[in-house]
Parts: structure tokens; C-alpha cells; sequence
């Protein structure tokens, strides 16, 4: 259904983001990111107690290229 819209001040839009006014039949951002973390690093709560002696986190990537985000349609 058609809307009326009014004045709209866009300031950024981030890299993987989608602006859209008006009717739309599919909206699809596509990106892709590497994340390296070591022992403990996404633990959320209250009250943890992590202990970690020795930790070690592997970033090497000997392939070179990774899978594409492309034909994800």
C-alpha cells in the first residue's frame, strides 16, 4: 500500500545496511566478516569467574580466499 512520507535525513548508513521508503517486495543485505577470539572472550553474565592459564588463538588463514557472498540471491 502506497505511504506518504515526509522529509527524511539519512546522517551514515553502515556497509552491510539497507534504507528503504516506500513499498518493497524483498530486502537481502549480504555481508561477511571473520572473527579470531581466544578462550573466554564471548562469555556474557553476572557473577563469572573464568579462568585461563595459557591461551592461544590461531589466525593463520593459508587459503587466501575464503567463500564469497555472491550468488546468495
Amino acid at each position: 500500500m502506497p505511504a506518504i512520507v515526509g522529509v527524511a535525513q539519512v546522517i551514515s548508513i553502515g556497509s552491510s545496511s539497507i534504507f528503504n521508503i516506500g513499498d518493497v517486495y524483498k530486502i537481502m543485505p549480504i555481508s561477511n566478516a571473520k572473527t579470531f577470539s581466544g578462550s573466554g572472550s564471548f562469555n556474557t553474565g553476572d557473577g563469572l569467574n573464568i579462568t585461563n592459564y595459557r591461551s592461544a588463538t590461531n589466525t593463520t588463514d593459508n587459503d587466501g580466499i575464503d567463500q564469497g557472498n555472491f550468488m546468495n540471491a
